[in-house]
């Protein structure tokens, strides 16, 4: 393990690694060569679902399971994952082949996300479930106690405007995409008929789609 990266999971992740290379390839990506970060992102995406539903369930014990979803969904999104990433330092230690580094690959929401959650996966593997949901629990608080309430997703909100006032569900649609394939940008039009429609871009189709309906309730209120 490099010494940056040792540095890291020592200060950052509060961990001693057993397995150094498990943390090597979880800063590794595809663009590198055929090992990557890619099975612990697979990983770590399972466990951190688990930790925060239920920590979720435990924090609100009256809540439907509607608002829990809503409440699940904002913190494991790819955007949550990012921007925990960039809050670590995991960007300046990505480690990219020559063509994604030039692309710019390090400051894709996407690969920080992922590293993020291959990091979970690493801690899983290194030292069982306690040393993962330790660090997800003491980084994620802050995400956890900034939900006074269950937030409403963009589209599941213009869904229910649509409806609220007698339109057709919204319709969305890749207007175009672009980007080398570590590092897309998606193009997404919704159109509600008889309200209106709007343009929006993402580094995935659901982030875009998202993007998209907020942009259109922002012109709806």
């Amino acid at each position: 393990m490099s010494g940056e990266v040792d540095a890291f999971v020592r200060q950052r992740l509060g961990h001693e690694a057993k397995d150094k290379r498990l943390f090597d390839l979880a800063f590794t990506h595809s663009s590198v060569g055929r090992h990557s970060y890619e099975r612990l992102e697979f990983l770590g995406d399972r466990v951190l679902g688990m930790v925060i539903a239920r920590a979720l369930y435990e924090r609100y014990p009256e809540e439907p399971e509607g608002n829990l979803s809503k409440r699940y969904n904002a913190l494991v999104d790819r955007e949550t994952c990012a921007e925990v990433g960039r809050e670590l330092g995991v960007p300046k230690l990505v480690r990219l082949g020559k063509q994604a580094r030039e692309d710019g690959a390090s400051q894709s929401e996407n690969v920080i996300g992922d590293v993020v959650e291959a990091l979970i996966g690493a801690l899983l593997l290194d030292d069982g479930l306690p040393a993962a949901e330790r660090f997800i629990l003491q980084t994620w608080e802050p995400y956890l106690t900034s939900q006074p309430r269950a937030p409403q997703h963009p589209k599941s909100a213009l869904q229910e405007l649509a409806a609220a006032k007698g339109c057709k569900t919204p319709a969305y649609e890749v207007v175009a995409r672009t980007g080398v394939h570590h590092a897309p940008k998606f193009t997404i039009r919704v159109t509600v008929p008889k309200l209106g429609e709007a343009t929006a871009e993402g580094s995935s189709k659901q982030e875009a789609e998202t993007a998209a309906a907020a942009a259109l309730l922002s012109q709806l209120q």
